[in-house]
């Protein structure tokens, strides 16, 4: 079995129009993660000033990256395939509990989850929010969406992947395999969870796009090239009407259960 010795946490936190909550995003994590990456997806609001300030405060640990179509923030991972290295991947519209990845760090360090590929942690998908409170849709039954991968668990992760961490072909080191995953949200209630997280999906994230519930990467580039152009032309035009697109692939996975609410302070 492979030995996971002194493993660092890499987050890489992919982007695209988020100027809202991004930089509560990134400063959640910032102490959770030794390095972060921040890619950035052709954003047309103020998310690029965010991130290239946020790098010129942490210059030794943020490095920013400018890509044109998803499936390049994957390539930047390539580095750390058969290394000791926890992969945290994170969007603009997940807002962790700093205090809880304090001690999740610890534990994750410690070696407790060195034979797992995957940890799936508890999240909320938020409908409403404000200072105290956030109301939404608890996994289970929703699905669970926060994303740390054990990268010396695999030896190489090629073929086409979407975007960072989705798709292509990992190929696993002996004793590891695709469904070796830790599933904290069904082990740990939300009270009590460390690695816990509000997922604004259901929240606009930027004043500019007038977008509510916005299509994910598969929605958006999962049909080819066609489907690709054809949706560029609906978001422009939808930007340039101020009219709002809305994503069925959310309402059918996040939107389930009974509706709850938590507070929202920790968090914030």
């Amino acid at each position: 079995m492979h030995d996971m010795l002194q493993p660092q946490i890499i987050g890489i936190v992919l982007v695209r129009n988020e100027e809202s909550y991004v930089e509560q995003a990134i400063l959640n994590i910032l102490f959770f993660c030794d390095r972060l990456l921040l890619v950035d997806h052709e954003s047309l609001d103020g998310t690029l000033p965010i991130l290239l300030s946020l790098q010129s405060k942490y210059p030794e640990k943020i490095s920013v990256h400018q890509i044109h179509h998803p499936r390049e923030s994957h390539e930047l991972l390539k580095p750390y395939v058969g290394t000791a290295t926890w992969i945290f991947g994170v969007d603009g519209d997940e807002i962790y509990d700093p205090e809880g990845l304090a001690l999740f760090r610890k534990r994750l360090l410690s070696g407790e989850f060195n034979e797992e590929w995957m940890l799936l942690g508890n999240v909320l998908h938020v409908e409403e929010l404000d200072s105290r409170i956030a109301t939404g849709y608890m996994a289970p039954p929703s699905r669970s969406i926060t994303k740390l991968y054990n990268f010396s668990a695999i030896e190489s992760w090629d073929g086409k992947t979407g975007e960072r961490l989705h798709g292509g072909k990992p190929v696993f080191r002996t004793g590891f395999h695709g469904q070796k995953k830790r599933k904290l949200f069904e082990e740990e209630r939300w009270e009590e969870a460390s690695l816990r997280c509000l997922h604004l999906c259901f929240i606009p994230r930027s004043p500019q796009m007038g977008v509510t519930v916005r299509k994910n990467i598969v929605e958006t580039y999962g049909g080819g090239i066609t489907t690709i152009i054809k949706n560029q032309i609906i978001t422009l035009m939808r930007h340039l009407l101020g009219t709002s697109e809305h994503s069925s692939w959310k309402q059918k996975h996040y939107a389930r259960g009974q509706r709850v609410s938590v507070e929202s302070l920790p968090f914030f």
